[in-house]
């Protein structure tokens, strides 16, 4: 266990916090007998080569230890392990959904990037941290911002590259005997469509085996296997388990786009204006995809039918609005702007008079729902951003005084 960790120079990789020497050590104490110290120890792994879903140069050095860890049915916490191995790879996975990882535009984003890196100067390490000088940062900001996307695109490409190789090791989790790990491998596999061929009859095999055992881990099997492009059956748009049914719909409509049944389109719309209470519904699934947000998802799939069913997929957007908070949100209300303002943002000084119906309808709907502005008991502050991006005002008592002509 952990070979080669001490050949690495982790001090000249940098991380969220500078030198990724403490990496080492973090790793080693994932296999610590002592929980408080394995938590502490993922916690601060976590926060340094996985921050705020950012990745680093130390990142991809850590995969393999991480696949070690994974692989070894004496570590402790494995679906742990293997929830981060996941994120590294992709970061969070909103953004790439509901189409997938587009990984050649993904390398084509990187190239050039490599170069870039190397020629990076070391994190400054050392004991005392007032003397500390962000040299990493101060050369990021050196380079143009066409050449500070090709080298954060590298380093991405560079962690995903690395987690890939894991790609047999989580088709063989998908028969382990800990459900856990077994839907948390098919969550991972749905990442990596260059390993479609070898991954689809596993991951297919087990949605199949699941699904007598345990819906959530069948339906992420099933979105995985859409994602990897395989539709699942239609027959399953008719199962008497909602979250099966979602999940074949989703699946469905990642494979077969504008060609999707009615049905599968049907379902999709009723999963996306569903409120509290309303079918259909899965209170407690648990489904990784979107954090469990099965609604949001069905949401964002509606793209992917085409302009045949904009109208519907709009009204559904629109009904579901009044009835989420939070991060959930986000992508009912980023879908709806997307179909109300297609050419992007609205130019300044319009009044709401003038907005296009389907704008103005969207207006209407943000202004007379004020627990979409909020997160918990506090002004959600992504939310109004959002808004802001496409000309909108970015708090309610603005949006009304918009919607009703005042000046503000």
């Amino acid at each position: 266990m952990f070979d080669g960790i001490d050949d690495i120079d982790w001090r000249r990789l940098g991380h969220a916090y500078g030198s990724a020497g403490d990496v080492p050590g973090q790793l080693r104490a994932l296999r610590s007998p002592d929980e408080e110290e394995r938590q502490a120890a993922f916690g601060a792994l976590y926060a340094n080569i996985f921050h705020q879903g950012s990745r680093y140069e130390a990142s991809a050095y850590a995969v393999p230890f991480l696949l070690e860890l994974l692989a070894d049915p004496a570590t402790p916490d494995r679906e742990l392990v293997l929830y981060l191995v996941t994120a590294l790879a992709v970061g969070y996975d909103e953004r790439w959904l509901p189409e997938g990882v587009p990984v050649a535009e993904f390398r084509r984003a990187a190239a050039g990037g490599r170069e870039l890196l190397a020629a990076k100067p070391p994190p400054w390490h050392g004991d005392d941290e007032t003397q500390k000088e962000y040299v990493e940062y101060a050369y990021v900001e050196s380079l143009d911002e066409a050449d500070q996307q090709r080298l954060w695109a590298y380093v991405e490409l560079a962690v995903y590259d690395a987690v890939r190789a894991g790609v047999p090791l989580f088709r063989d989790l998908l028969t382990d005997d800990d459900p856990g790990l077994r839907a948390g491998a098919a969550y991972a596999l749905a990442w990596f469509p260059e390993d479609a061929a070898g991954s689809l009859p596993a991951v297919v095999a087990a949605a199949e085996a699941a699904a007598q055992v345990d819906e959530d881990e069948a339906a992420t099997a099933l979105v995985a296997a859409g994602l990897l492009g395989a539709a699942p059956d239609a027959g399953l748009l008719t199962d008497p388990r909602p979250v099966i049914r979602w999940a074949a719909a989703v699946g469905r409509a990642r494979v077969l786009g504008v060609d999707a049944d009615q049905a599968t389109v049907d379902e999709l719309l009723a999963w996306t204006a569903a409120g509290p209470g309303d079918r259909p519904a899965a209170d407690g699934a648990e489904v990784p995809f979107l954090d469990g947000d099965l609604h949001g998802y069905a949401g964002l799939s509606l793209r992917l039918l085409g302009p045949r069913h904009t109208d519907r997929a709009f009204d559904a957007l629109l009904d579901r609005l009044p009835a989420v908070t939070g991060e959930q949100t986000l992508p009912v209300t980023a879908e709806a702007l997307r179909l109300a303002f297609p050419d992007g943002r609205l130019a300044r000084g319009v009044p709401c008079a003038a907005l296009a119906p389907r704008q103005r309808r969207l207006v209407e709907v943000l202004a007379r729902s004020p627990e979409v502005w909020l997160i918990g008991d506090s002004t959600f502050g992504n939310f109004s951003l959002l808004v802001g991006d496409y000309g909108l005002p970015r708090s309610r008592e603005a949006m009304l005084a918009y919607l009703e002509g005042t000046p503000t």
